[in-house]
């Protein structure tokens, strides 16, 4: 991609900040995107990817780095978005060096991001990147960190799904109705381990045979195709993946009541959220049921508490239930009205700020007891 074109992406999506790292010796290329500043630093994860080409990465970390805008918005954190991509197969190049490099890369940007663990990603790549910036979170519990942020995560999304329970079935009991869970990743294996507790019956598929026999053996899932995953009846499909699986091809297999999981980016497009609305099916936007962990990792900047960090992933179930009334009242599709939501916050803190005194140049926090 050219200069222009990505001056022209970076319009479109109304980012600040596209920063590139290349460094050839170490075998380090990454991305990072600052999509708004006007909640407060940028906060989002670093995902690690075999991407096919730059130009793939950077669309990817663009997209991404929008979302956590809006994640930490109705998540009523005060952070702004961002994300941070590196381009690598995160089985054989996630490495020390590498994870040090960036984390020299990253600190050069002097607090603007703060990163977090994502996809491809681990507690251990964090404590490498740490080493070298103290603007990370995610770390191990004994530097005084949070730890592994899927717990929260998934607690959140069932939390969510309580929510949607309510609104298209008048309960909240997550065991009479049965789960289409797309991935067993982290965060999925967190969930359907929440789900079980409850007795529901769930379907379980994923791109790594071992994690389904895992679903299978240890909490008695139903294992199906990866494919067949739309076409299980079930009457919640919880996707927990990657994005895009909200198609067209998908929507017109999908003979479920609601979708509501933990990937992000799930509509390919906006159009496909219009369409779930149309078709009757409650969708809860995944940027505002999946902002579990982002919430739990923010509370490290200030000092962190593992209780707090429950009772706002509790939270969750309030949120994505004022995102239904909004949508009710104005009828339109949920992940607009999640947008509106989001969309108003900013707007209103960014006339606080525009008329509070100047902030001091280099004023910015940093967490103490780190790196």
């Amino acid at each position: 991609m050219t200069a222009t074109g990505v001056f022209e992406g970076m319009d479109a999506g109304g980012h600040e900040q596209v920063v590139y790292c290349n460094n050839p010796r170490i075998g380090l290329r990454a991305i990072v995107a600052i999509h708004d500043t006007t909640l407060g630093p940028a906060l989002g994860g670093v995902r690690m990817w075999p991407y096919d080409d730059g130009d793939a990465a950077l669309m990817d970390v663009l997209r991404l780095s929008r979302g956590m805008t809006y994640k930490n918005a109705l998540a009523g954190l005060e952070h702004g978005g961002g994300k941070a991509v590196i381009v690598g197969d995160p089985a054989v190049d996630r490495t020390e060096a590498r994870m040090r490099c960036f984390g020299r890369f990253l600190d050069s940007l002097g607090g603007r991001y703060i990163t977090a663990e994502d996809v491809g990603m681990t507690a251990v790549d964090m404590e490498y990147i740490l080493q070298e910036t103290p603007w990370v979170t995610g770390t191990h519990e004994y530097r005084g960190g949070s730890g592994d942020p899927s717990p929260f995560t998934a607690q959140g999304t069932l939390a969510g799904i309580r929510a949607c329970l309510r609104e298209r079935f008048g309960h909240v009991d997550i065991g009479e109705v049965s789960y289409a869970v797309q991935g067993a990743g982290h965060v999925g294996t967190e969930l359907i381990s929440r789900l079980r507790d409850h007795d529901a019956r769930v379907f379980v598929c994923d791109v790594d045979p071992e994690r389904v026999q895992r679903a299978v053996d240890e909490f008695g899932c139903v294992p199906v195709d990866e494919e067949a995953i739309f076409d299980t009846g079930a009457e919640v499909f919880v996707p927990c993946a990657l994005g895009g699986v909200i198609n067209p091809e998908t929507l017109s297999r999908l003979r479920c009541d609601i979708v509501a999981g933990a990937a992000n980016n799930q509509l390919a497009t906006t159009a496909d959220g219009d369409e779930l609305h149309r078709r009757g099916i409650v969708y809860a936007p995944d940027y505002a049921i999946n902002a579990g962990g982002v919430m739990n990792v923010s509370l490290e900047m200030k000092g962190y508490s593992a209780e707090r960090a429950h009772a706002m992933a509790e939270r969750i179930e309030d949120t994505i239930s004022a995102i239904f009334e909004r949508a009710r009242a104005e009828a339109i599709p949920t992940w607009l009205a999640a947008d509106r939501l989001a969309e108003a916050r900013i707007a209103e803190r960014a006339v606080l700020r525009s008329s509070a005194p100047a902030t001091p140049a280099g004023a910015i926090h940093v967490p103490s007891g780190r790196g």
